[in-house]
């Protein structure tokens, strides 16, 4: 092959490689902003629950100048204080893949049982006591039906919704039973340290909830039976027990929140928590939590809580009607319910 040949080939090969470094610099500079693009999208999703709680909060910031006080934020945490703790029990229940449709109609019957207890001159602990109890039958029976009758969470939990209210409307004769003890009226108006007695019994029920999911084997193992019952099962672990437990710890809870409400307003009545059950689940989704059970946070839950009061608070400040709270409520539900979609796609390997 003559000189002149190999100068031409060099030259193809040459121009070849710088094509080849153009091509690939070009490519690096095109996926680098894919990469980055791709990377802040997981971000987002990752803490979703996050990101829509700020979001809120700007808006109502901005809506209205009157958010920011301390008297609004701890009004805010005040009313919402019931609900969080109702909302923690559905996430134990959530979480086994159930559902708990009861809880309204728990802390109704449990507010009513507690203000009749103390009319009728019961010691005031051993009323507490008994409200308390009362609560915890009244997630046992849904339980015992869901877990060791396999009955369907919704039908189970449905069937005990009506007849709890029921009982509620009979033991308070279909009207408020008026509630006249200064403990309990000092503990629903009262406050320590300028923060309202049931902010108190909001944050430990949380921090009681995240210890117990995040820290122990009985969190741990409801989670398991959640994601995937049939292998915790082969496992040896007895499923039934905690689907039946995190019924009890709802009832529970809501009896909790049966005391809060009553002691605030200073009657028992069985109307309350009407559609309570709604806002619970609510509470949950948005916190990220899956309706199939297995994923979902104690501290997200609580933000969800918080998101949800957020939106009458902000209504009330403005002068808005409640009517347009159920719309907004729902359009946050939906895009918390798309987002957490997303997540679960975005983590699965491709």
């Amino acid at each position: 092959m003559s000189n002149k040949s190999l100068e031409t080939t060099e030259s193809s090969t040459s121009l070849n490689r710088k094509d080849r470094l153009a091509e690939a610099t070009t490519e690096g500079k095109r996926v680098k902003p894919q990469r980055r693009f791709k990377s802040i999208t997981a971000w987002l999703l990752r803490y979703s629950v996050v990101v829509i709680f700020v979001l809120m909060v700007v808006i109502a910031a901005t809506l209205s100048d009157s958010f920011f006080t301390e008297r609004n934020i701890l009004n805010l945490l005040r009313q919402v204080a019931p609900l969080g703790v109702i909302s923690m029990g559905m996430l134990f229940v959530i979480l086994t893949g159930g559902i708990d449709l009861s809880v309204g109609s728990a802390s109704a019957l449990t507010g009513v049982l507690l203000a009749y207890s103390v009319g009728a001159g019961l010691n005031l602990y051993a009323a507490l006591g008994l409200t308390i109890l009362t609560g915890i039958l009244a997630g046992m029976v849904p339980g015992y039906l869901v877990a060791f009758r396999n009955m369907a969470p919704f039908v189970a939990t449905l069937a005990m919704m009506t007849i709890i209210r029921g009982a509620a409307f009979i033991l308070s004769k279909g009207s408020a039973i008026l509630m006249d003890d200064a403990g309990l009226a000092n503990f629903g108006s009262g406050a320590f340290l300028g923060v309202p007695y049931p902010i108190y019994v909001l944050v430990l029920t949380y921090a009681a909830g995240y210890f117990v999911l995040e820290y122990t084997v009985f969190g741990r193992l409801v989670k398991a039976v959640g994601s995937n019952a049939t292998a915790t099962r082969l496992a040896g672990i007895r499923i039934w027990i905690y689907r039946s437990l995190v019924y009890c710890i709802s009832g529970a809870l809501c009896a909790i929140a049966g005391i809060m409400s009553a002691s605030r307003t200073g009657v028992g009545s069985p109307v309350v928590g009407v559609g309570a059950e709604l806002d619970a689940i609510a509470a949950v989704v948005i916190g990220g939590a899956s309706l199939s059970g297995g994923r979902g946070s104690a501290i997200n839950t609580l933000l969800g809580v918080i998101t949800l009061g957020m939106i009458g608070n902000i209504m009330n400040l403005m002068n808005i009607s409640s009517y347009p709270q159920q719309i907004i409520k729902g359009i946050i539900i939906i895009l918390a319910v798309l987002l957490s979609g997303w997540q679960r796609r975005s983590s699965e390997p491709a």
